[in-house]
C-alpha cells in the first residue's frame, strides 16, 4: 500500500480521504480510481451494512465466532472488501498493547492490518474461484489448513466468487468446512447465491449485503466530491445514484468518469450526455403528451431527445420509471415524496399526475412500457420502435378493464343486440381520455415521420354516411352455415355442421333433429342469431324424424367417395404400385381450380383475342 493510503487509514472521517497532501514527492504518484482510493478500511467505513456490522460486533464480544461466513449481494456492495476487513478484525492486535481477541473496533493500524489490506499476509489467503475452479485448488487449501498460522491469530481463507467452483471441489470442501481446525476461518463471497450447494450454505453463517439506499449513497458521493475539490450539481449526483442502482463501486466509477467528462466539474447536462440519458423534465413532458393522447407532441419530444443524444431505450426506461413514481405517489405519497433522488420537477408534477390519472391507466401504461423496452433494445431501428410504443401507450392506456368490457357486453346482449355485430349491434363506448380536456386524435397517413391528426367524425355523421346493409337471402340450410362463418360465429357454425340433422327448411322456418352430444340450447341460439343477422323472426323447431345426415358426415362421405374413385383410376393405381407407402392425400377438381385461377388473373390486353386463350391451361 502506498504512502497515501497509509495516511488515509490513520485519518478519521471518510475512508481513504487524506487530510492534506504529503509535503513533498520526488516521484509522481500514479492515479488511483475513486473506487480503490476510497475503499473502506474498517467496519465503520462500510455504508448501508449496519445489520451485519452489529451482528459481527456482538459475536466477537460474546466469543461466538463461527468457522465460516458467506457474503452475498449484487456487484459493488463490498463483499470482497468486507471479507478483508473481517480478516483484519479477526487478527487485530494494536502495537504495544496486549492481545484482546477479535474486535470490530480498529482505531489505528494493527500489526497485521497493512499486510492484510494489501493482500500479502501469509496467514490470510485469497483465492479467486473464477480462475481456480477445480478440485486440485481446493486440495491445496485442505493440505495446508492443518498447519497453524505463522504470525496472526487465525488463518483466514477468502474465496471470492465461490459459486464458480466445480461440483467435485464443493464436495471436497464439505468435511473440512464443517470441522476445521480451531485456527482456521473461511470467508466466502458470491453474487450467485443460488448456485452454491445447500450443503455448503448450511455450514456457513450467511450475510446478505444490501444495496445502498439512494440517500446514503448520495451523501457518500457528495463527501467524496468535497474531498476531491469537485463541484457537483445535486441533479447530477442524483442521476449517478439512479444509474448505480445501489452499487457503491458503480457509483464511484460513474463519478470518476463524470469528473473526467466534465473537466473537473460534474453537471447534470454532462452526466446526461455521458450516460445517454434524457432530461428528467423532458421525460415528464413526454409522459404528459403520451397520456394526453397528443401523438404529434410525443413524437416531437422523443425526436428532440434523440437528437440531443438520448437513447430511445433509456428514454422508455425513464418513462416507465416515472410511471412507477406516479403510481407510488398515488398509493403511498408519503414514502415516495421522501425519496432524495427525485428532482423538484418529478416530485411536483408527479403529484399532479397522481391526482388526475387512475390506477387502471397507470397500470396499463406500465405494462405497455415494460414490454416495449426489450423490443426497442432489440429493434434494428430503435427510434421507430419507440415511436410505435408511444402510439400503443397513447391509444391503449385508457382502454376499459375486462370487467368493464364484460359489463358492456352483457348490457348489449340484454338489449337484444349482439356486441360489435354488423346487424345493428350497439358499439362499445369510446375510450375516455386519460387526462381531462384532451381529445383522442385519429391517425391518418404518416407524413414526415409522424402521425398527422385528423378530427374524429361525430356519431351522427358516421350513421348518415354508412350505407345500411341488405338483409341476406337464405334459400337453403348451407346458406345459414355460410352466414355463420361470415359473421365469425365459429362455435355456431361448427355446431350446425356437426350436430344438426336437417328435416325441413324454408325461409323463416327450420325443422331439425339434434345429434348425440349437441347442446339443448342450439335451436334457441340459432333463432336469435338469424333474427339478428336477417332482421326477421325465424322459427326453429326440434323434430323426432331422422332427417338428413349432418353436413360434416356428408362431407366425409363425399371425400371418401372421391378418394375411392381416384384410387380406382389406372394411372393412380400404377403410381401407388411403383411407390410403396404412398397415400392419396387430397383429391381436387381440376375444372374448378382452373376456373378459380382464371378468375384471379388480371384482365388480358385489348389486343388479345378470345382465340388466343389456351383452353387446356
Amino acid at each position: 500500500m502506498d504512502d497515501t493510503l497509509g495516511t488515509l487509514i490513520d485519518e478519521p472521517g471518510l475512508p481513504g480521504m487524506p487530510a492534506s497532501a504529503p509535503a513533498a514527492r520526488n516521484v509522481a504518484t500514479p492515479y488511483r480510481v475513486l473506487a480503490r482510493k476510497y475503499r473502506p478500511q474498517t467496519f465503520d467505513d462500510l455504508i448501508g451494512q449496519g445489520a451485519m456490522v452489529r451482528t459481527l460486533a456482538n459475536a466477537f464480544q460474546a466469543n461466538r465466532i463461527p468457522q465460516a461466513w458467506m457474503l452475498t449481494g449484487v456487484r459493488g456492495v463490498g463483499k470482497t472488501t468486507t471479507a478483508r476487513i473481517l480478516a483484519r478484525g479477526l487478527n487485530y492486535v494494536r502495537p504495544g498493547q496486549p492481545d484482546t481477541g477479535p474486535t470490530v473496533e480498529m482505531p489505528e493500524l494493527g500489526l497485521h492490518c497493512q499486510a492484510i489490506m494489501e493482500s500479502r499476509h501469509l496467514d490470510v489467503l485469497e483465492m479467486d474461484a473464477a480462475s481456480h475452479t477445480g478440485i486440485d485448488d481446493v486440495r491445496s487449501i485442505i493440505d495446508g489448513i492443518r498447519y497453524g498460522p505463522v504470525s496472526a491469530r487465525y488463518k483466514v481463507y477468502i474465496v471470492d466468487e465461490v459459486h464458480m467452483l466445480s461440483e467435485k471441489a464443493f464436495n471436497a470442501f464439505l468435511k473440512t468446512l464443517e470441522e476445521p481446525p480451531p485456527h482456521a476461518k473461511f470467508v466466502f463471497a458470491t453474487t450467485e447465491i443460488r448456485k452454491v450447494p445447500v450443503t455448503i450454505l448450511s455450514r456457513c453463517q450467511r450475510f446478505d449485503l444490501r444495496r445502498v439506499e439512494a440517500d446514503v449513497l448520495s451523501e457518500h458521493l457528495k463527501k467524496i466530491c468535497t474531498a476531491e475539490s469537485v463541484e457537483a450539481e445535486a441533479e447530477a449526483v442524483a442521476a449517478i445514484v439512479r444509474a448505480a442502482e445501489g452499487s457503491v463501486r458503480d457509483a464511484l466509477s460513474l463519478l470518476d468518469q463524470a469528473i473526467a467528462h466534465g473537466a473537473g466539474a460534474v453537471s447534470a447536462a454532462s452526466v446526461r450526455d455521458m450516460l445517454g440519458l434524457a432530461d428528467r423534465g423532458r421525460v415528464v413532458d413526454l409522459f404528459e403528451a403520451a397520456m394526453r393522447g397528443d401523438i404529434p407532441a410525443a413524437f416531437g419530444e422523443l425526436r428532440a431527445q434523440y437528437d440531443s443524444g438520448a437513447d430511445p431505450g433509456i428514454v422508455l426506461s425513464d418513462l416507465a420509471g416515472f410511471t412507477h413514481l406516479v403510481t407510488r405517489l398515488k398509493l403511498v405519497p408519503e414514502a415516495a415524496a421522501a425519496d432524495p433522488s427525485l428532482s423538484d420537477v418529478e416530485r411536483t408534477r408527479g403529484a399532479e399526475f397522481a391526482q388526475k390519472l387512475s390506477v387502471r391507466a397507470l397500470s396499463r401504461a406500465w405494462q405497455i412500457l415494460l414490454k416495449a423496452i426489450p423490443e426497442v433494445q432489440a429493434a434494428p431501428r430503435p427510434l421507430a420502435a419507440a415511436e410505435m410504443a408511444l402510439v400503443r401507450l397513447a391509444y391503449a392506456a385508457d382502454l376499459p378493464t375486462p370487467d368493464e368490457a364484460l359489463r358492456s357486453l352483457r348490457s348489449d346482449v340484454g338489449s337484444g343486440a349482439g356486441p360489435g355485430s354488423e346487424g345493428g349491434g350497439r358499439p362499445l363506448p369510446a375510450p375516455r381520455a386519460s387526462l381531462p380536456d384532451s381529445p383522442r386524435p385519429q391517425l391518418s397517413a404518416v407524413q414526415g415521420g409522424g402521425a398527422m391528426p385528423r378530427p374524429a367524425p361525430s356519431p351522427e355523421t358516421v350513421v348518415a354516411a354508412s350505407p345500411q346493409p341488405q338483409a341476406p337471402r337464405l334459400g337453403r340450410f348451407e346458406d345459414v352455415v355460410a352466414l355463420a362463418n361470415e359473421r365469425r360465429d365459429i362455435t355456431l357454425k361448427i355446431a350446425l355442421e356437426r350436430d344438426v340433422h336437417l328435416v325441413r327448411f324454408e325461409e323463416g322456418r327450420i325443422e331439425l333433429r339434434l345429434g348425440q352430444g349437441a347442446k339443448s340450447s342450439l335451436p334457441v341460439d340459432l333463432s336469435k342469431a338469424l333474427q339478428q343477422w336477417t332482421g326477421r323472426n325465424w322459427l326453429v323447431s326440434v323434430s323426432r324424424e331422422a332427417g338428413a345426415p349432418t353436413l360434416a358426415a356428408a362431407a366425409r362421405e363425399l371425400e371418401e367417395n372421391r378418394h375411392r374413385d381416384a384410387a380406382s383410376h389406372p394411372l393412380v393405381r400404377e403410381v401407388l404400385a411403383r411407390f410403396p407407402g404412398a397415400q392419396i392425400v387430397d383429391v381436387r377438381d381440376k375444372a374448378q381450380d382452373t376456373a378459380a385461377d382464371i378468375a384471379e388473373m388480371p384482365p388480358p390486353p385489348d389486343a388479345m383475342g378470345e382465340d388466343e386463350v389456351d383452353d387446356d391451361a
